[in-house]
């Protein structure tokens, strides 16, 4: 954006922010840990590594929280790529299939990929019998096997992509959508789609395959606002060039991502957001920290 408080009740917040900026989520398993999960850089240039606990303050609605758990390593993810294969698509087939390989090859060898592939339907693009693959041989069949045609269901694409990464062995959850933005055929709202991006723990980005800047069409704002919830950022590469390129950077600056734990002090189980606020102190330099701003506590009933 994707685990609670109370030696029963417990959650976890995936976070990368906005603006200062880069995951709002809910709660997947027990633990009384907010996780956050943050990318570091300095400027527009590619993640910063090596940075320490001590380069890190976070703050839950304005309060200070003490960091219980720090970890830099590199460690496997569970992705999604979200592939828009409706008729806009036709001439985009090996852009697509380009940029998903270049994101693989510079993934983590152990991650859990998976497919959704999407026009007014939505199915799951692997063999049936693998719900998640670490394997590229499978990954580069299953992009290649893509025929587009049809109208969009953006909406319900992300939102099946949201539900189905949970099922995933690794904790930290990742989705790229590679869309222009445009919905014509979903059961789900545009609004409904936010919301369960809010609720999630996954970190989102988005991969235009057209530039609207450049008389590409599309919904650019649909694919700002959703990176933006998810705690990502939304690219729009002009060439088939540009987007391997923007793949492989978002493959490596992920395996770059620092990921920070803390017991909130706000124990309430009130059901309302509590914004997150990350800053990091390096020798004077001036970094930007990217994460999702926030999570939403669990509510009175809530047993997870």
């Amino acid at each position: 954006m994707a685990r609670n408080l109370l030696p029963v009740i417990a959650f976890v917040v995936s976070l990368v922010p906005l603006g200062a900026t880069q995951d709002p989520p809910v709660f997947k398993s027990r633990s009384d840990i907010v996780q956050v999960h943050v990318n570091v850089f300095d400027g527009d240039s590619d993640a910063i590594t090596g940075l320490t606990r001590d380069n890190f303050l976070v703050f839950e609605d304005g309060r200070n929280q003490d960091i219980t758990f720090f970890s830099s390593e590199d460690v496997p993810v569970a992705v999604g790529l979200v592939v828009d294969n409706s008729s806009s698509m036709i001439a985009k087939g090996p852009m697509v299939t380009a940029g998903g390989m270049a994101f693989a090859e510079s993934s983590h060898p152990e991650d859990e990929l998976f497919v959704i592939a999407f026009n007014e339907r939505v199915r799951h693009a692997l063999p049936p019998t693998q719900p998640f693959t670490p394997s590229r041989t499978v990954l580069r069949a299953t992009l290649g096997n893509l025929s587009a045609g049809g109208r969009t269901a953006l909406h319900d694409a992300v939102i099946e992509a949201l539900d189905h990464v949970e099922k995933a062995t690794h904790q930290k959850h990742v989705i790229i959508v590679l869309s222009d933005g445009e919905d014509n055929a979903s059961v789900h709202s545009r609004d409904e789609m936010y919301d369960r991006a809010a609720k999630s723990d996954a970190i989102i980005y988005a991969v235009a395959t057209s530039d609207p800047r450049h008389g590409g069409g599309g919904a650019p704002g649909v694919l700002r606002k959703l990176a933006q919830i998810g705690g990502g950022v939304a690219s729009f590469p002009r060439s088939r060039e540009q987007v391997v390129t923007v793949l492989m950077e978002m493959a490596e600056n992920i395996r770059r991502g620092y990921s920070i734990g803390y017991v909130p002090t706000n124990t309430a189980r009130d059901g309302r957001f509590r914004r997150i606020k990350v800053m990091v102190r390096a020798n004077g330099k001036s970094l930007t920290a990217r994460y999702r701003d926030g999570y939403t506590a669990p509510g009175p009933a809530s047993t997870r």
